[in-house]
C-alpha cells in the first residue's frame, strides 16, 4: 500500500544486491538470481500471455473481467466509483448468507445478485488520502468525518463475477488501506494514518471500522473501534476460536509493530458485537492491546529483519501498550526497544492453518533494519506462541525482469494450495503465487502500468480470484482452469 514515503522512491536511494527468494516451513526451495529459471513454466499455471487489451497478462486458459473502474463505473447514488481500490474481501450472497438489505428491491436487482443462486458481495477499500480524483461520497448516515475522502464501497456481483451494482458502505475515513475478514462475515477496514483533527479533518483518524457486506442499517453512524488503537493500521487477522485480533502497522521513524488485541472476558464475537463493545462504558480501552516481542534462546530479537533463514522460529511474548489512543505519543514509541520487536513495512494479514500469516514488504539498512530483504511472510502460531519465517525474498537484483519479484503486500491463502501475494515493488508488478512446496510463480502481470496490485481474494467456491490494480482503479475478476499449481521446474 502507499505510504508517506513511497517504496519506489525509497528503493531508489538504496543499495541493490540480489539474494533471490527462499522459502520455508513445508517449503524447502531456494531460487537465487541464477536460478530464476525455476520460476518459469511449467511452474504454477504456466507462462503468462500478454493481454491484447494491455491490462492483465494471465496464464493460457484464464481470463478476466473489469468489475469496477474508478471514474468510469457509477455508484448506486450516481457518483463515479472512487479511486485507489485496495484491501478487499468476498462474501457469499444467497440463502443463508445473512442477507438483510431491507432497502433494496427484492424482486429486482437482488434477484439478479443471485439469492440462492450464488454471487458475492465485495467490500472494497479506497486508500484515499486527499489528492485522488474520485473521493468516496460523504453520504448522510454513512460518514464518519466529512473532511476525509476514503472509505469502502460494496460491489454486488453475480456467480460469474459480473457487476450488478456498487454502493457506499462507509465514508469519511482516511487512507483505508487493507483490513481483514471476520469469522462472523464482516470486514474490518483499516486507516493507515495518524492524522489528527485539524484543517479539513473534523475528527482524529488512525482507527479500524467494521463494515457489514449485507446489512446497510448496520453501517449507519460509523463507530471507530478505538480499543484496537490509533496508529497507522494496515491489516488484521481474526482468530475464530477466541475472537482475538492480530494487527499490522505500516509505519516508519521508528518502524512499526505487530499487535494482538485480546477481548475482555465474556466477549463473544458476532455481528454488531465490536460496535456494541466500542459504544459501551469504557469501550475505548476494552480488552487488552499488546505488542509483539520475540526471543530466540532467551535473547531478545529487536527486528524481524534479523531472520534471514526460512524456518527461523522465535518464541513470542506480548507487552501491553500503555496508552492506545496515542494522545501524547505514537503507540509504537511508548515501549522501549528492548521490550518489543519492530519491522519495516508490515503489510498484509490472513488467518489460516490455525494461525495468522503476516507480511513484511521490504527492509533496508537505511531505514534502521538489521538486514535487507524484499519481503518476508511470517506465521504466528497462537497455540505454541511462536512466529516462523515462511518465505523471504532477497533484494531484487533487477526489477525490470519479468521473472523477478519483490515487495509482497496483501496476501491471501489459496484454496488450491499455497498463497497469492500482491506485488508492490519496483518495476513490473505481479500477482505472485507461492506453491505449498515453496516455489514462486507469476499468477498475473500488470500490463497497463507500474501500479501495485491490491486486495487478492477468492470467491467462496474458489472459481474467481478478485484483485485490483490500484491506479487507475480497476477491480478485476479472474477465472480459468483452477487447480493445484504445478511445483515443477
Amino acid at each position: 500500500m502507499s505510504a508517506p514515503v513511497s517504496r519506489r522512491s525509497f528503493l531508489g536511494r538504496s543499495a541493490a544486491g540480489g539474494l533471490g527468494i527462499v522459502f520455508a516451513g513445508s517449503i524447502e526451495a531456494i531460487a537465487g538470481p541464477a536460478a530464476f529459471a525455476a520460476t518459469r513454466p511449467p511452474l504454477g499455471y504456466g507462462p503468462l500471455v500478454a493481454d491484447p487489451a494491455g491490462v492483465l497478462a494471465l496464464p493460457a486458459g484464464f481470463s478476466y473481467k473489469i468489475v469496477a473502474e474508478a471514474g468510469v463505473t457509477l455508484l448506486e447514488s450516481g457518483e463515479p466509483t472512487p479511486s485507489d481500490a485496495d484491501g478487499t474481501a468476498s462474501f457469499t450472497r444467497g440463502k443463508g448468507a445473512g442477507f438483510e438489505d431491507e432497502g433494496a428491491d427484492s424482486e429486482g436487482v437482488d434477484a439478479e445478485v443471485g439469492r440462492g443462486r450464488g454471487g458475492a458481495t465485495l467490500v472494497n477499500n479506497h486508500e484515499i488520502g486527499g489528492s485522488e480524483p474520485y473521493r468516496v461520497p460523504a453520504l448522510p448516515g454513512l460518514t464518519y468525518d466529512p473532511g476525509a475522502g476514503g472509505g469502502t464501497t460494496n460491489i454486488d456481483v453475480d456467480a460469474h463475477g459480473v457487476r450488478i451494482r456498487e454502493y457506499v458502505s462507509l465514508a469519511g475515513t482516511h487512507n483505508n488501506c487493507a483490513g481483514g475478514k471476520t469469522p462472523w462475515n464482516t470486514w474490518l477496514t483499516c486507516e493507515e494514518t495518524e492524522q489528527r483533527a485539524g484543517g479539513a479533518f473534523q475528527k482524529d483518524h488512525g482507527y479500524v471500522f467494521e463494515v457489514d457486506p449485507f446489512d446497510r442499517k448496520a453501517n449507519q453512524d460509523p463507530v471507530p473501534l478505538k480499543f484496537l488503537g490509533r496508529y497507522s493500521h494496515e491489516a488484521v487477522a481474526v482468530d475464530p476460536r477466541t475472537s482475538a485480533i492480530y494487527l499490522t502497522e505500516d509505519a516508519s521513524g521508528p518502524n512499526g509493530l505487530y499487535y494482538r488485541w485480546t477481548p475482555p472476558r465474556g466477549f463473544h464475537g458476532g455481528k454488531g458485537a465490536l460496535r456494541e463493545l466500542a459504544l459501551s462504558d469504557g469501550g475505548a480501552t476494552a480488552g487488552k492491546l499488546e505488542a509483539l516481542s520475540c526471543y530466540r534462546d532467551g535473547t531478545h530479537v529487536a527486528d524481524l529483519s534479523e531472520a534471514t533463514s526460512p524456518g527461523t522460529r522465535y518464541q513470542v511474548r506480548w507487552v501491553e501498550v500503555p496508552e492506545r489512543d496515542a494522545r501524547v505519543q505514537s503507540v509504537r514509541t511508548q515501549l522501549p526497544n528492548d521490550q518489543i520487536t519492530r519491522s519495516r513495512k508490515l503489510e498484509g494479514a490472513w488467518w489460516a492453518d490455525g494461525g495468522a500469516y503476516f507480511v513484511a514488504s521490504y527492509a533496508r539498512h537505511t531505514d534502521g533494519s538489521v538486514n535487507e530483504h524484499d519481503g518476508q511472510v511470517w506465521f504466528y502460531d497462537p497455540r505454541h506462541q511462536t512466529v516462523t519465517l515462511k518465505t523471504i525474498f532477497g533484494v531484487n537484483p533487477d526489477p525490470t525482469q519479468d521473472t523477478n519479484y519483490d515487495g509482497p503486500d496483501n496476501i491471501t491463502v489459496s484454496p488450491y494450495g499455497g498463497v497469492i501475494l500482491a506485488e508492490d515493488g519496483e518495476g513490473i508488478q505481479h500477482l505472485v503465487g507461492v506453491t505449498a512446496q515453496g516455489k514462486a510463480y507469476p499468477m498475473a502481470r500488470n500490463d497497463l502500468n507500474d501500479s501495485e496490485f491490491t486486495g487478492p481474494t477468492f470467491s467462496a467456491d474458489g472459481r474467481i480470484l478478485f484483485a485490483n490494480i490500484q491506479t487507475p482503479g480497476h477491480v478485476l475478476a479472474i477465472t480459468g482452469p483452477w487447480r493445484r499449481p504445478s511445483n515443477a521446474g
